[in-house]
């Protein structure tokens, strides 16, 4: 049989072939496996073809051939990504407010690209990233893999940090750049994060990283590791709301029984819950940057929660509360 002028690409093209169009539930015979080389310019008789099945084995490829009735089927089982694994990856993508739109749409074709075409539908069919809010920042991947590349080479950085004004220009927040050790990102409250130690300030600070700009790795090795190695991150995020700082204090809040689950969701299943005076009613202690940020999500929480103490921070949410009710007036 003569040979395809893509000859020498013959496996890679069988792998695609295996990839793009079966999975658990759809399954191609020989003959169709021919005719799809076919149309990539290959030419390959059954004898070879058993062979490039066998190594794509081999190289770690799940090829499984199976009879139903008179004819043998071939198909990829497990993938490096199930379908499950690609829904939530595509979900997560969709809700990450840091990812612009159009990165949002890149990243998700590559994900279906790692399906067969019958599970690419699926994903496609989870698609709605139009609408919704998504960052405006289109070098935000860039702004990471400089971070990163800090953190890697413990290098300082220099940036300007950004914000909007009511032109909804990007300006920075202060005519002299920052100069900060960067340790680590985190995710939170659907937005990424920079943690960094400021030597100036002597404290550990958060940067918004879409709003990072012109970040420059300096020739400074970083500071602050002593610091940052008492630092809890997960017990900074439970306790920031919105990474909004404050003065830390523990706070007793008190709630209807039916609530302790949002309780659970925002400060962990190893916080204490005791009854409360009140029936049908508990009451936790945990540690709280007591900020604007949190005494808006207790007031959203609605007439089943309440600050129990200290009086300081009673006395705050007491105070606010009223000069709310004054510009409604």
């Amino acid at each position: 049989m003569p040979k395809g002028k893509n000859q020498k690409l013959k496996l890679y093209y069988l792998y695609r072939i295996l990839l793009e169009n079966t999975d658990d539930d759809h399954m191609i015979t020989m003959p169709q496996i021919q005719e799809s080389l076919s149309s990539y310019g290959l030419t390959a008789d059954r004898k070879s073809l058993y062979d490039d099945l066998e190594q794509l084995s081999v190289l770690g490829v799940d090829v499984i051939g199976e009879k139903v009735g008179r004819n043998y089927y071939y198909h990829v089982g497990s993938k490096q990504f199930e379908i499950a694994e690609l829904k939530l990856l595509v979900d997560a993508i969709q809700s990450s407010k840091f990812i612009t739109e159009n990165k949002s749409n890149a990243l998700i074709k590559k994900l279906t690209g790692m399906a067969s075409k019958y599970e690419a539908a699926l994903l496609k069919r989870q698609v709605m990233v139009r609408g919704r809010v998504k960052n405006m920042n289109e070098s935000i991947y860039y702004t990471v893999d400089d971070v990163h590349r800090a953190i890697t080479e413990n290098k300082q950085i220099r940036f300007q940090y950004m914000k909007w004004d009511r032109e909804k220009r990007l300006i920075p927040r202060k005519e002299e750049p920052y100069e900060v050790s960067p340790w680590a990102l985190t995710w939170d409250d659907e937005n990424y994060y920079m943690i960094a130690y400021d030597e100036e300030a002597d404290k550990i600070k958060h940067f918004r990283v879409d709003k990072l700009k012109n970040i420059k790795v300096l020739d400074r090795k970083r500071v602050g590791k002593s610091i940052f190695n008492e630092f809890d991150l997960a017990r900074y995020s439970k306790m920031s709301f919105g990474m909004f700082g404050g003065e830390e204090i523990k706070v007793r809040i008190a709630f209807e029984d039916d609530m302790v689950g949002v309780f659970i969701d925002r400060f962990g299943k190893d916080i204490v819950i005791q009854r409360s005076d009140r029936d049908g009613w508990s009451e936790i202690s945990v540690d709280v940057a007591v900020s604007d940020q949190f005494l808006g999500w207790i007031f959203a929480l609605g007439e089943g929660v309440r600050i129990t103490g200290p009086d300081q921070v009673v006395d705050r949410y007491r105070t606010e509360l009223s000069e709310r009710l004054k510009e409604y007036r």
